[in-house]
């Protein structure tokens, strides 16, 4: 295109913009606004509770999706006219009639029609992870980050606390990706010893050992074409791990006693509450089962990084308990004092313990009323959320840490272990005097 083309472009009247009160185009202009799934979910839900109005923050957490798009979506239903914005601080949004009646047919023509239901909204463990998001953000992002992990078969590690969920996290990455209809096979490696390994993960042929009368399959076999969750991967032991490794290479492994090879396809999704980046450190944990598993990497954040979302958990945990046994959802009710101590907790064991204190607490409860003498922790001492942080290792500690862990990568030779700390071979050796590490070179040695 010339310059003189460019110029008579540019001089053309813009296309005429479509205003929304123009009946030839209601139509497809309805279609496209409802062809969004958070759209179409926010209508109907908000059509469905026509007295009702809804803040931002609770939308988010029914729906699992972050601020900016519920905002964008409600902006949009206003601007259509299908939905009112109430002039509030924070602002709410309920249902509205539209004024013109094209619209208003295409609204009830919509409403009528029965609602797709999408994977996300089938899946059980999708309806128990919304159940532990609250006002804070930091679980929708977690979230988003399930729905990425889900649209590819790419290896998921999962790093968070005890009790934060990371079982139904892996459960819900299964149910949404493309094996979502084959099996879960979930693992806990920190109760499996190396005895049981083998004939755990890989299964046996009769007369493997003594014992082994038929044929068994292991977990990885039973998760062909599904996933294998292997939770708290970082329990394993090295003979493990290169066993583990392996099998992650070649997709290929013999069952105990057998000697023919099994090809198997799965989805490998594991968890650890522990630092495995230390554990690769401190040569605990392989390098290069480091970089298998640690394709993508979600963090679930602990309960005390998100304190905001406790009095939301524990209503709905409470909610939760009096359905289940039969009673109106306002049998039991917390009262300040009681939230106020579950807000001031640390919660080491986060949601799971959260959830088992609001139910033994009504549970204990004569009347309708939780008073905080209900409510009794399982870790005592556990100390305050607002407690200080835990102090820092002295220098003492910190530099006796250091050259034990010089010590243990160099495999214990001391001229290496000096060349790596940049000190003399004799002041390493009145390090280790003075800092008691003889004995427990000749501990761990063996083990090594």
């Amino acid at each position: 295109m010339s310059v003189d083309d460019v110029t008579i472009a540019s001089r053309r009247p813009a296309p005429a913009v479509t205003r929304p009160d123009q009946p030839v185009d209601v139509d497809s202009r309805f279609r496209t606004l409802v062809q969004s799934p958070l759209r179409a979910g926010l209508l109907r839900f908000l059509s469905a509770r026509p007295e009702e109005t809804f803040d931002v923050d609770s939308l988010m957490s029914t729906f699992g999706r972050m601020r900016l798009d519920v905002d964008n979506c409600l902006k949009e239903l206003v601007e259509f006219g299908v939905a009112r914005r109430v002039l509030s601080q924070p602002p709410r949004y309920g249902s509205q009639r539209p004024e013109r009646e094209p619209v208003a047919h295409l609204l009830d023509a919509f409403l009528e029609r029965r609602a797709a239901i999408s994977t996300e909204d089938q899946a059980p463990s999708v309806q128990r992870f919304r159940e532990m998001i609250g006002r804070d953000e930091k679980m929708l992002i977690v979230f988003e980050w399930i729905r990425t992990a889900a649209k590819s078969d790419i290896s998921v590690l999962i790093l968070g606390p005890t009790g934060s969920g990371k079982e139904v996290v892996a459960r819900m990455i299964h149910e949404l990706s493309r094996r979502g209809s084959e099996k879960f096979q979930a693992i806990n490696c920190a109760a499996l010893p190396d005895t049981l390994f083998e004939s755990e993960i890989f299964g046996y042929e009769k007369g493997a050992f003594t014992g082994a009368h038929d044929r068994k399959p292991g977990r990885l076999e039973l998760a062909d074409h599904g996933t294998l969750f292997l939770d708290e991967i970082g329990d394993l032991s090295l003979v493990a791990q290169a066993k583990l490794l392996r099998v992650l290479e070649d997709h290929r492994f013999e069952r105990l006693g057998g000697q023919k090879s099994v090809q198997v396809d799965f989805r490998l999704i594991s968890a650890s509450n522990r630092p495995l980046d230390l554990f690769v450190r401190d040569a605990r944990f392989r390098e290069d089962l480091y970089y298998r598993v640690n394709a993508f990497a979600i963090r679930l954040p602990s309960l005390r990084e998100r304190p905001i979302d406790i009095p939301v958990l524990a209503s709905r945990f409470l909610a939760r308990y009096c359905t289940t046994h039969g009673l109106p959802l306002d049998a039991k009710t917390l009262s300040a004092e009681a939230m106020t101590l579950l807000q001031q907790y640390a919660w080491p064991g986060n949601i799971r313990e959260l959830e088992s204190t609001v139910s033994r607490a009504a549970l204990s409860a004569p009347g309708r009323v939780i008073r905080d003498t209900d409510v009794e922790f399982l870790h005592a001492n556990a100390g305050r959320a607002s407690d200080a942080p835990p102090r820092l290792p002295t220098l003492r500690e910190a530099e006796r840490a250091h050259i034990m862990r010089a010590l243990e990568a160099s495999g214990w030779n001391k001229k290496e272990a000096a060349r790596v700390l940049e000190i003399s071979r004799g002041t390493l050796y009145r390090k280790i005097v003075e800092y008691g590490l003889e004995h427990e070179t000749r501990s761990i040695r063996p083990r090594a």
